[in-house]
């Protein structure tokens, strides 16, 4: 009989650790990043309390990052596009190719210091980091898919399936989760290591051309590149006509505001020597023709910036020297960080073969 009563109490406690197990099941076991501000700078605008980076969804971000199976045929993903040795930009291309051989109206800028940034696209079209991505997975020309069927492709993945319970719990698989995934590994491409940094950080030493540069660019430069972002996000009109074709109007065509016409989010001038084609359809292939742009074919009109009114004075030894100082902007540990590839991929070095050239 007290044998019988041991058996039952040892079958009812493991019953009962059998319940304690199931449920914390549903919580996962994440293993927590710490985001690392860069000293001296401003702090991120991300709002981590809703989405707190793990190393099992900043994983998951990675492999949706360069799944393409998130287009509708299966060619293109978010890394077709914004490739890591052009600093996460469309390289070499002036617009973003999308499936079908087609071509959008834009050149995918770099991708990088995102937990600093409050809009995104060109024109601010989008307001939070973990909305993003919907946009080019959804659009035509781009990745040209529907979220119903991106959801049913991932959740047709076991591995997926596995990844998504490590990283946020339960077993469902919804484009919130997928939005919170993208953002935790697009959140890592931090580029603070440039030999401008460098500098700042004691750790190095300009060169005279480079001095001489940062001087030039302190004076006719820093008011809408603003360090350490070299941006200050804001929407100008720096005179570049319309192209007639493309007929982009900018960040008009989302305010609605005719003195928004062809302003364009200011870009970050990190890497500027990896993300060329230059401008918002990169219209601009080096950066003698962004200097030839500003000071003498520009094209000044009513919503042109008050800033480049008389367009912006550069003489040909000024030139040399803003662009030895862009050039210690390149982050070369960036773009080779083996994180930052594709999962079970070391970084060679090397650009990929070009298909859709």
């Amino acid at each position: 009989m007290m044998r019988r009563k041991q058996l039952g109490v040892i079958a009812a406690l493991c019953m009962a650790g059998i319940a304690w197990v199931s449920a914390e099941n549903k919580i996962p076991k994440t293993h927590p990043v710490k985001f690392e501000v860069p000293k001296g700078w401003p702090a991120p605008v991300y709002d981590f309390s809703k989405n707190p980076l793990t190393e099992e969804g900043i994983e998951l971000g990675r492999k949706l990052f360069y799944d393409t199976r998130l287009s509708k045929d299966g060619s293109f993903s978010c890394g077709s596009c914004h490739q890591q040795f052009g600093a996460f930009n469309t390289y070499d291309h002036n617009l973003s190719h999308g499936i079908n051989n087609s071509q959008t109206t834009r050149n995918a800028p770099g991708l990088f210091n995102l937990a600093w940034q409050k809009e995104f696209m060109w024109d601010g079209g989008i307001n939070h980091l973990d909305l993003q991505p919907l946009a080019p997975i959804t659009a035509p020309d781009e990745m040209g898919e529907n979220l119903e069927n991106v959801i049913q492709k991932i959740k047709s993945d076991k591995e997926y399936n596995k990844m998504f319970k490590a990283a946020f719990g339960g077993d469902e698989i919804n484009t919130q989760k997928l939005g919170k995934a993208l953002s935790q590994f697009v959140l890592q491409l931090v580029s603070s290591n440039s030999k401008y940094d460098k500098v700042m950080r004691g750790e190095a030493s300009f060169i005279l051309p480079e001095q001489l540069g940062y001087d030039i660019f302190k004076k006719k430069c820093v008011s809408c590149h603003s360090e350490p972002m070299f941006t200050d996000y804001s929407y100008r009109n720096i005179g570049m006509k319309a192209d007639p074709f493309l007929k982009d109007s900018g960040r008009m065509r989302i305010t609605g505001s005719s003195g928004d016409s062809l302003k364009f989010k200011v870009p970050s001038l990190r890497n500027v020597a990896l993300t060329f084609p230059y401008g918002h359809d990169g219209r601009f292939f080096s950066l003698l023709n962004v200097f030839d742009h500003y000071r003498k074919n520009m094209i000044t009109e009513g919503t042109t910036d008050p800033l480049l009114k008389n367009k912006m004075p550069l003489s040909n030894f000024e030139i040399g020297q803003l662009t030895a100082f862009l050039y210690t902007l390149t982050d070369s540990s960036f773009i080779k960080n083996p994180r930052f590839g594709p999962p079970g991929t070391e970084y060679s070095g090397k650009p990929p073969v070009d298909i859709h050239q």
